[in-house]
């Protein structure tokens, strides 16, 4: 008799059978992978052809598109001819502020070199945006949006789109980022931008006399009766902006990752680091195409009629394309109707969020406050002979080792826990002096504008909760205005020009996590500091030390040659690697079995 062999079908099924006891075993939340080229590309935003930030080639960049409790891998080459990290703004990284791209946390990646960012994108939702952290290079591009999704088992609090569309709206300049660092190291104006533009484009020629022929612009292609998701980042330098649709509402839904009471809006100020998502839907009739505007706010001067943004948005059975004037934008060019605006954006406490409890599950307003600090800001003022900006007195200096570092390796003398909680009687100064957070402690914090722009902060590694804004100078009274319910919840916060804005947040995340004014003219010249959460009970509350950490400073003894450095690190890319492996091999052996 003769003998029998298995039939191929059948090793297959095998096959198929022990790959998916291996995932089971080492099942987990899923992981995605990205492998990014960062370089200098030509791009005419506005124009005149210049080098702006590329990823991969693309202006703006990629969009990271997640679920909530992904984990996400981007391995980034640097390509440009300086030092290079990616921030993601609002992405929280919890317990992992290893991964959060900005000078006090990772040294740069050096030019030539590449680097790998692994982080989960743990209990979070909605819109955010990445970008180049040094060297005023936000200013050149770089950028490029993260979407959060819910789990399927979260309902959205609205019917799901029909679509999504992402726009990145910015102040320009055809200066490169290296001019622009250096006039403000001089202490010279930014000045007029040479424009606004959207998702890398400039205007559509609405204006003859002032927009050229032959610049090519954004259009975006919608069909008529849908209702599209549109996420807008104010990826610039220092302009607020107003964002509008010509006859169309905004319905907004969402911001920074927090549900918000769905209110209609015909215009949108957007300032700079914040991101809204709206629900459009396209009802006209589309006798012709419709104009998208992001134009300035609190400018009255002649030399900005030019500076407005303008994309097309083309219903697919439109009759003609846009003309006429653009839709009027606010005419109070004083910041009171900007600041009304701003308290009517409340939090959906009844909406799920990244868990399966409502927002308004996390009652913010009965807790009591343990740590408090009034920072007031300045213009920018020379400083042992250089222009600096300032936070309570302090112009904040990077140090060559990077903080977190320091504190892994115990180096004495990198940096002081003793910025103050309020500005003192001395002269300003230049140091190296962050908040001591008090962990699970809960913070409150008074951001008191003495400058005469609109300055806009934001906190790494955390949503606080936007409480409170008003003219004048805060006193303990203001605390009587106070929103104790519904507070939206975001990262970014706009704080008016002789005004005051207040926040809470719980301190819960442990880490080095960055305050900054997100303008990065004032960003530059020093208007940051960092919060150290310590969780003194337990040391392993936080991700450790990534294997495939570089090493600056004084630790720049410990650094590896890069040839070692294009590998994942973390132990969860190793299974992955494990189960590709895996897999080949058993390939490799049916392969030869069929054969």
């Amino acid at each position: 008799m003769p003998s029998v062999l298995p039939c191929p079908c059948f090793f297959l099924f095998y096959l198929i059978l022990l790959l998916g006891s291996l995932s089971v075993g080492l099942a987990g939340d899923p992981y995605v992978f990205y492998d990014w080229s960062v370089s200098y590309i030509n791009a005419s935003p506005l124009g005149p052809k210049q080098k702006v930030i590329g990823i991969n080639g693309q202006f703006p960049g990629p969009i990271l598109n997640v679920t909530t409790n992904w984990n996400v891998v981007v391995n980034v080459k640097n390509h440009l001819d300086e030092p290079l990290l990616i921030t993601w703004n609002g992405v929280q990284h919890r317990k992992n502020s290893w991964q959060d791209g900005v000078s006090g946390t990772n040294c740069p990646i050096p030019a030539g070199w590449n680097w790998t960012y692994d982080f989960q994108v743990k209990d979070q939702i909605g819109s955010f945006f990445y970008f180049p952290s040094l060297n005023f290079q936000r200013a050149a591009g770089g950028y490029g949006g993260v979407i959060i999704n819910n789990r399927a088992v979260i309902a959205l609090p609205f019917l799901v789109p029909d679509g999504d569309i992402t726009l990145f709206i910015s102040d320009w300049y055809t200066k490169s980022h290296k001019e622009l660092r250096k006039d403000v190291e001089n202490g010279i104006a930014l000045g007029v931008p040479d424009g606004v533009i959207i998702n890398g484009h400039g205007p559509f020629r609405y204006d003859e006399a002032l927009v050229p022929a032959g610049n090519p612009f954004l259009l975006v292609n919608v069909e008529p009766g849908k209702t599209y998701r549109i996420r807008v980042h104010n990826v610039g330098i220092s302009t607020s902006l107003n964002f509008r649709i010509q006859n169309h509402n905004l319905l907004l839904v969402e911001t920074e990752g927090s549900y918000t009471v769905q209110q209609n809006y015909s215009n949108m100020d957007i300032h700079v680091g914040q991101s809204y998502s709206f629900l459009v839907t396209m009802d006209q009739n589309a006798s012709s195409d419709y104009y998208i505007v992001a134009s300035p706010r609190f400018v009255n001067s002649s030399s900005w009629t030019r500076v407005n943004g303008v994309s097309v948005l083309h219903y697919s059975n439109s009759q003609g394309p846009a003309s006429g004037p653009l839709p009027d934008p606010p005419t109070d060019l004083d910041p009171y109707f900007s600041m009304n605006q701003a308290r009517s954006i409340r939090w959906n406490v009844s909406a799920g969020a990244a868990r399966p409890n409502p927002q308004g599950s996390f009652k913010y307003g009965q807790i009591t406050v343990t740590d408090f600090y009034l920072i007031t800001n300045k213009p920018q003022e020379l400083i042992n002979g250089k222009w600096r900006t300032t936070l309570n007195g302090i112009s904040y200096l990077p140090p060559s080792t990077p903080l977190k570092l320091a504190e892994q390796f115990k180096i004495p003398g990198v940096y002081k826990l003793d910025f103050p909680n309020k500005i003192m009687n001395r002269r300003s100064k230049v140091d190296t002096s962050l908040i001591n957070g008090t962990y699970r402690g809960f913070m409150e914090i008074i951001l008191q504008n003495n400058d005469t722009t609109v300055q806009n902060y934001h906190l790494d590694g955390y949503a606080f909760f936007v409480v409170g804004m008003d003219f004048g100078v805060w006193t303990e009274n203001s605390r009587n205005t106070y929103n104790k319910w519904d507070g939206v919840a975001r990262s970014t916060t706009q704080v008016f020009p002789g005004a005051w804005t207040a926040i809470l947040i719980s301190l819960d995340n442990s880490g080095m996590w960055n305050l900054r004014t997100d303008n990065l003219n004032s960003w530059y010249l020093g208007q940051e500091t960092y919060i150290s959460v310590v969780n003194t009970e337990d040391d392993k509350s936080e991700v450790s030390l990534p294997e495939n950490a570089i090493f600056c400073g004084v630790l720049s003894s410990l650094q590896k040659d890069q040839a070692q450095r294009f590998k994942f690190s973390s132990a969860s890319s190793k299974i992955s690697y494990a189960r590709r492996t895996f897999l080949v091999m058993l390939i490799i052996v049916y392969a030869a079995f069929i054969g």
